[in-house]
């Protein structure tokens, strides 16, 4: 699902050009035709003291004074190779120069004068091998060749205009035709001490008589854009605001409006800018090499937010490749591919949410998340449009956080934003960056924290993206064996070199930055961390120590971590991590037993209760004590870690089918099972997330075609009750849970809770307290059997004069059989599950129940 740029793309029309067959120009934009003269010509004319199309001979403009010789004893005016400053402050001064009605000496070509009287003469003839790797694009220092310089005899002009039938200086009291050397080369030497003020007034063919000009700033007369301290972190790969360097930046240089392309493509022969503004041939603007930074640079004048933009590369073999911009901040709408030079201008209005979402440690706050596919939660839909009807569900639903899968550009929706082409940009598919931040914003407004899904374990091979981008491997591995991942058919990042680390380590920072993003959830952890990861013996090779780990990835993890906690309070990162790597939540500086630091991350997603728990629920009621162990097993390793519970999108999609389809039984059944399951879930150690849809029952799987199934909440329909009722049971988990900090408080706490009665598999029950950070309890019990339990006798602490039923699965609001413990509950001296006080309760069939202290 790759496109061509409009350039490659045979559909498009090519340049336009003018009636007389004369191409269009190459170096920018030619302005629509026109009926008569325009005012710039106009006065073009009557500085150069043209007769005008009536035939009237207009004034001619005076030439300006020769400027005073120096006096004795004084130094000589500086020139721009001592002061670089000078090439845009001075104002032109004559060296011999001829006198308007002078003879010159005899050169060949014939010099031609300008309105000045001054002599424009020839330049020194342009070797051949700049001339040659100008027109192929495999010059490295064009600014040394092109633009302004001083020489032999005067200042040395020279530009590269493909197309064009002449090209002239002007300038205050300058105006001199350049003389044409041929394949778009113009060049001339003017008789000045030092390089003026000046701009290019190109003329291309004219049409019926009419002048065609347009009057442009030369770009190779400014000085580089990027400083010494950009490029130091850039070549130390520290450059932690990566974004404010590279790619596309519009600005104010020297005192005139454009664009600083930036880009590193350290094998490249030679970088070109094209776009909508030449036409798609960059021929017109060469870029500089920065260095052995492996930087190009060019600043454009004229060009602004908007424009289209690709790097034309030369490869090391001479070939040519068109590129969109790895730092691109805005692409355009898939499956079109080019960047797009952006600017912000959102304004933030979450000043409050920003203060304080840091007051409290994530993992001793609550935290349950509604996991969202953006493009597909109401397809057609763009970010402000989704800012109007997101926040208020979530809220309503009392959701704390929304987890967005991937938002980065990527080029096949199949892959639901997990094979990125355009790390830096949004997708384009629901609008612009600053929309993008509107819906965040709108999100924090409303109370509500941000996650994002982020991918830095592997790219597409898209021809025109980040794959062998300067010719050769750059941002994976020179290794093939260790670039191609072995399951997606993409290729895995090289951890090791310090810029590709720069650019994702940045790039964390720029989602928390420049989208006050609050949480980044990592994914694909594990393939990461192992060199072997789905690959067979002989197809990996050990690290230095002949382990399996790969050390340069978990490097990157941990700067990456400590980078972004650093930078941004309050910003929560998670790993997908689906094996017992020992420490992905623990501090970087801890050792742990297998000698490496923690990875840093704040949560991990708890892959193994995930698995488990389904496939414990997805059994026969009759068959579950035969898995009874894989609903308890959780508790042995669950302050490992820092966790999530997870019931994300992979587990249904692929046949795997929605949450509630995997149940057994009947649909009553099968509705039961879900809300007792989910009750479970909320009451476990860890932070919750649901993906959209099984919050109220959704019995298909997820299509990122036509997203959840809203249909089943329509009124009209006749089950409609039964999956409003599912969605109002997720609404009251939610505020119960957010007003119970025994059920958040001390997720990472062992104190936090005990088994009340973990052994009950013919029963198929489970019963457990949880503690707040003061010791106040939360009972909750499960009975995953489908029959009612009277009078089940219940171990509690002492000390507490009775129990109410604060939440429970059946309620027949939720669609439940309405089996209640309808009074307080009071504890009897009776000894139960090894304590020396019990209740006595009714289990409500395929129910979950929590209960507190009156």
């Amino acid at each position: 699902m790759t496109a061509r740029p409009p350039s490659e793309n045979p559909s498009e029309p090519g340049p336009p050009r003018p009636a007389n067959g004369v191409p269009a120009p190459a170096g920018e934009a030619r302005p629509a035709a026109k009926e008569g003269k325009s005012e710039k010509a106009a006065r073009n004319e009557k500085a150069a003291g043209k007769t005008s199309r009536s035939g009237k001979a207009e004034k001619p403009a005076k030439a300006p004074k020769a400027p005073k010789p120096p006096k004795a004893g004084t130094a000589p005016p500086r020139t721009p190779a001592a002061d670089p400053a000078a090439r845009d402050s001075v104002a032109p001064e004559p060296v011999g120069a001829t006198p308007a009605g002078g003879t010159p000496e005899p050169t060949a070509p014939t010099p031609r004068k300008g309105s000045g009287g001054y002599v424009v003469r020839p330049a020194p003839p342009l070797a051949d091998s700049d001339r040659h790797r100008l027109l192929h694009g495999s010059h490295h220092d064009p600014h040394g060749v092109l633009g302004a310089h001083p020489g032999k005899g005067g200042v040395v002009f020279r530009t590269l205009r493909p197309y064009a039938k002449a090209v002239t200086v002007v300038g205050e009291g300058l105006r001199a035709q350049l003389h044409d050397d041929g394949d778009g080369f113009f060049s001339g030497v003017l008789p000045w001490r030092q390089v003026p003020q000046y701009t290019l007034l190109v003329r291309y063919g004219a049409t019926d008589g009419e002048v065609d000009e347009v009057e442009v700033q030369d770009p190779y007369r400014f000085l580089p854009t990027l400083g010494d301290l950009d490029l130091h972190l850039i070549g130390e790969g520290r450059h932690e605001e990566l974004w404010q360097a590279l790619g596309a930046r519009p600005m104010v240089h020297q005192g005139v409006t454009g664009t600083r392309f930036t880009v590193w493509a350290p094998n490249a022969r030679g970088v070109r800018v094209c776009g909508d503004f030449n036409y798609w041939d960059g021929t017109v603007y060469p870029m500089r090499s920065l260095g052995s930074t492996g930087v190009w640079e060019l600043f454009v004048p004229g060009v602004g937010e908007g424009a289209l933009y690709k790097f034309d590369i030369t490869r090391p073999d001479g070939s040519h490749t068109l590129r969109a911009d790895p730092m691109a901040r805005r692409t355009e709408v898939p499956p079109s591919t080019a960047s797009i030079v952006t600017e912000a201008h959102h304004v933030w209005h979450d000043e409050e949410w920003m203060a304080h979402r840091g007051d409290v440690p994530v993992h001793e706050a609550p935290l349950s998340v509604y996991e969202v596919h953006l493009g597909s939660w109401r397809p057609g839909l763009t970010y402000r449009q989704l800012a109007l009807q997101l926040p208020a569900y979530v809220k309503d639903l009392g959701f704390t956080h929304v987890e967005l899968m991937p938002v980065a550009e990527h080029p096949f929706g199949g892959s639901w934003g997990y094979q990125v082409t355009g790390f830096y940009a949004p997708t384009s598919r629901m609008g612009t960056p600053d929309d993008f931040r509107f819906l965040v914003d709108t999100l924090h407004r409303a109370g509500i924290g941000v996650i994002v899904d982020w991918v830095p374990a592997h790219f597409p091979k898209d021809e025109w993206a980040l794959a062998q981008f300067d010719g050769r491997p750059l941002y994976e591995h020179a290794d093939p064996s260790r670039a191609e991942h072995p399951d997606w058919g993409t290729l895995e990042f090289d951890f090791g070199r310090t810029e590709v680390r720069n650019f994702l380590v940045a790039n964390a920072v720029y989602w928390c930055q420049e989208f006050h993003i609050d949480g980044l959830r990592v994914d694909a952890v594990a393939s990461m961390l192992y060199l072997d990861y789905s690959r067979e013996e002989g197809e990996w090779t050990p690290n230095e120590h002949g382990g399996r780990e790969n050390l340069d990835a978990v490097a990157f993890l941990q700067e990456m971590n400590a980078t972004v906690y650093r930078r941004c309070p309050g910003v929560v990162t998670i790993a997908e991590e689906s094996t017992a790597w020992d420490g992905v939540t623990r501090a970087t500086h801890h050792v742990g037993p297998g000698g490496f630091g923690g990875l840093g991350f704040g949560l991990k997603w708890n892959m193994g209760w995930m698995h488990d728990s389904l496939d414990y629920v997805s059994k026969e009621p009759v068959h579950r004590k035969y898995h009874h162990g894989e609903m308890t097993f959780s508790m042995v390793y669950a302050y490992s870690e820092n966790y999530v519970l997870p019931i994300s999108h992979d587990e249904v999609v692929h046949g795997k089918r929605s949450l509630v389809s995997k149940m057994p039984g009947d649909w009553w059944q099968q509705r039961a099972n879900h809300r007792a399951y989910l009750g479970y879930m909320w009451a476990h150690p860890g932070k919750q997330l649901l993906f959209m849809g099984q919050e109220f029952a959704q019995g298909a799987e997820w299509s990122e075609g036509h997203g959840p199934d809203w249909w089943l909440l329509d009124p009209s329909y006749e089950a409609e009750a039964d999956h409003r009722g599912v969605r109002d049971l997720v609404r009251d988990l939610n505020v119960v849970y957010g007003r119970t900090p025994a059920l958040w408080q001390r997720d990472t706490d062992p104190g936090g809770f005990a088994w009340v009665e973990g052994d009950a598999g013919e029963d198929n029950v489970f019963a457990f307290l949880r503690f707040d950070a003061q010791g106040a309890p939360l009972l909750a019990v499960s009975n995953f059997s489908p029959v009612v339990r009277h009078q089940y006798r219940i171990g509690v602490p002492e000390g507490i004069s009775g129990w109410t039923e604060v939440l429970n699965t059946d309620a027949g609001r939720y669609g439940g059989g309405d089996v209640f413990n309808m009074d307080t509950l009071k504890p009897e001296a009776v000894g139960a599950h090894g304590r020396p006080v019990s209740v006595q309760l009714t289990l409500p069939p395929l129910a979950t129940l929590w209960l507190k202290p009156v």
